[in-house]
This record gives C-alpha cells, structure tokens and sequence, in this order.
C-alpha cells in the first residue's frame, strides 16, 4: 500500500514538473530576444490561446458525438456552457499548422483580434497586434510554438459543477 502511495505521488510531481518544465522552457526560448518582463504576456497569451481552443475543440467534439453536428458553428451552443467560440483562424490548430511561416506574429496577432471580435467578453483585454511589434524571429515564436503545444492545458481541469 505505501509504495503504491509512493507510485502515486511521484506520477503526480512528474505531472507538475513536466507543466513547470514547460514553462521554463518557454522562457529560455525568448532569452536574449525580449526584456524578461515580457515573459509572461508572450508565454501566458500563447497558453490562454491553447486552452481556450483545448476547451472549444473538446466542446465541439461533444456536440458531434451526441449527434448536435449541425450546430458546431453557431455561438450559442459554445456560450451557454461558458465555451469561447473560436472561427477557424483563432484556433490553436490553425496556429500551430502556420507556425513556421515567416508570418507567424501576424498569425497569432489575427487569432487573439479575432477570440476578442467573437467573444464580447473578451474586449480589450487581449493584446492588440503584441507579437507583431515584438519583433521575436519566426523560429523562436515557432518553437515556443512547439513548446507550449506540448502543454496538456486540461490536465488539472476540475468539475465545477459538483
């Protein structure tokens, strides 16, 4: 019983580690590229970006499986259970299929406009045209890009509900 306690826990701080690696990784993709002030804004706009897609592809992917296809791009049915409703060019699958473009910033820059247009909740508080005036070279965004792809974003996700 106390090694597979033992087990149990070690999985668990490998969970944590492998989150926190991740970040740190994603830091040290901008050393030397941006101000380490700039850190967060770049890295937790990329994270905000994937879960929010995590949770719209998860979403959109219920509403097939009970047979509710017809009404995957309506906004409704994304709003009335708290799901930012995302057109194609704002979802992390788009960003990550461009990531190697020269254009990536623009890219980025056109999702986050395009999640603050959808969703009027949204409005001001995503960054206007941030990655564009970074200036960060295409192959570092793309392999921070590659870094927080890796990030489970529901992984620690709880049920609000009960």
């Amino acid at each position: 019983m106390a090694t597979a306690k033992k087990t149990t826990a070690k999985k668990s701080n490998a969970k944590e580690l492998g989150f926190e690696e991740s970040l740190w990784d994603a830091a040290n993709k901008l050393r030397g590229s941006v101000e380490s002030a700039e850190y967060k804004h770049i890295v937790l706009s990329l994270i905000f970006l994937k879960f929010i897609s995590d949770k719209f592809e998860g979403h959109r992917q219920a509403l097939i499986d009970d047979g509710k296809e017809q009404f995957v791009d309506m906004v409704p049915f994304y709003t009335q259970s708290n799901i930012f409703y995302l057109p194609e060019e704002a979802r992390w699958n788009t960003v990550i299929k461009h990531s190697k473009q020269d254009d990536i910033a623009l890219i980025i820059d056109t999702a986050l406009h395009t999640i603050e247009k959808t969703n009027k909740s949204l409005a001001g508080a995503l960054p206007d045209n941030y990655f564009s005036r970074l200036g960060l070279p295409s192959s570092k965004l793309a392999a921070l890009l590659d870094t927080i792809n890796n990030i489970d974003t529901l992984a620690n996700e709880c049920d609000m509900s009960e």
